[in-house]
């Protein structure tokens, strides 16, 4: 066979028809992909929960919302973190189009038109597709709900140290330190005197004294390097019968496993109870949620074990090593911890811990290859969220395992 050599001069051809145009050869996992959302009707149910963010007639053509989630998807397959490098991707890549449902001759989304339809969209509507998504899994039986596996990663916040102010008098990290050292007889600090002081002082930021006004909910974290940054708090719960993430909640990085714990499984719990309330998933899912937890020793202590115990939740709580113990007036919390140490002794918790690999694989792919470990928040319209009292999200995530199909109803 002769070797072909590119021609320099070629002309161009002035029309070419559309069926001449080079087909992609395809990715068989975004044609099963798509054959799969368009089976279950990913755009009819997208296109009628969006209607409220559309106008009828004013403004530009803009992004069906069936193509807006799969540019989302995208991005989280392809480990790409802004939504200008999502559109660059799209564009660039005929099998992406084709997933789209983009023509050869017609041109994919701009990262203007996806940014400005994300600013639209609010976050319980994402929160509505995530739950179609886990209906989608019950159908085909992928989505158990019995045995879910709790872990959590900080995120670093986008916003810097630098940028902090003191929650009593607005001052600036910089000028704080300026007033300690003119008060300490430096009438002209240089830098190296500031970062002196800095380092010689107890509390250097202390979270109840500073915060960030580009993102308040960022609080002061020890990272897992040792540095201090603003910083969130991801945790995640996974269905370790089939590896399905049923609920991911974001809270202040400075909030510990034990606290957090709660507010997961409460979401997990809402989840669950809107899927098993959708005639069309399978029995798998139907009756009783949540039967056991499995968490690592940082979720462990007294009251996590008595108050599992209290849900009617079989805890599998890796326990950290605490020597002798003093159980005077705690009989409850006595007996909720030895019956978790039993559990975890046993072949069936040895088992589970074995499995931790499903907690940590959601984290690697969407942390790491994902590239979301530098968080980036959207702030509303409408006031902050309030974390809720951790009596209130254990008697929330009691009243749904006692009630998996009905509809909240309390006053």
């Amino acid at each position: 066979m002769a070797m072909g050599k590119r021609k320099q001069d070629r002309q161009q051809e002035l029309w070419i028809a559309a069926t001449e145009m080079p087909q992609a050869p395809g990715h068989p996992f975004y044609r099963r992909l798509n054959q799969r959302l368009a089976e279950h009707g990913l755009d009819a149910f997208v296109e009628g929960l969006c209607q409220k963010f559309y106008h009828e007639e004013l403004g530009r053509p803009s992004v069906p919302p069936g193509v807006y989630f799969r540019m989302r998807l995208i991005g989280y397959f392809e480990g790409i973190d802004s939504e200008r490098g999502i559109a660059w991707r799209c564009d660039d890549s005929r099998t992406l189009g084709e997933f789209l449902g983009c023509s050869t001759a017609q041109e994919t989304p701009d990262h203007s038109s996806l940014s400005r339809l994300r600013q639209r969209m609010d976050v319980e509507t994402h929160q509505e597709v995530f739950t179609w998504g886990l209906k989608m899994l019950a159908q085909k039986g992928l989505l158990k709900g019995k045995t879910l596996g709790l872990d959590a990663t900080p995120l670093e916040a986008n916003a810097a140290m630098r940028s902090i102010i003191r929650n009593d008098t607005g001052e600036g990290y910089h000028e704080f330190l300026t007033k300690l050292a003119q008060a300490g007889g430096i009438a002209t600090p240089s830098r190296e005197d500031l970062a002196k002081i800095d380092k010689k002082r107890k509390n250097q930021a202390s979270k109840d004294d500073w915060h960030n006004p580009r993102d308040p909910d960022a609080r002061i974290t020890k990272m897992k390097d040792g540095r201090r940054h603003l910083a969130h708090k991801a945790e995640h719960a996974v269905d370790l019968q089939t590896g399905a993430i049923v609920a991911v909640t974001l809270q202040p990085g400075d909030r510990g496993d034990t606290t957090s714990l709660w507010t997961t499984l409460a979401e997990s719990s809402e989840n669950l109870r809107d899927v098993a309330d959708d005639p069309r998933t399978t029995e798998g899912v139907k009756g009783k949620i949540i039967e056991e937890a499995v968490a690592d020793k940082g979720c462990h202590s007294n009251d996590t074990c008595r108050d599992l115990a209290e849900v009617e939740i079989r805890g599998y709580v890796s326990e950290p090593d605490q020597g002798r113990r003093d159980w005077e007036a705690k009989a409850q919390e006595r007996d909720a911890v030895y019956a978790n140490r039993r559990r975890i002794r046993d072949q069936r918790g040895k088992r589970l811990r074995k499995r931790g690999e499903l907690l940590e694989r959601p984290f690697a792919h969407c942390y790491e290859t994902g590239g979301m470990r530098r968080t980036h928040l959207r702030w509303g319209t409408g006031p902050p969220r309030r974390s809720r009292p951790r009596g209130f999200l254990r008697a929330s995530l009691r009243w749904a395992l006692w009630n998996p199909h009905g509809k909240d109803q309390r006053t």
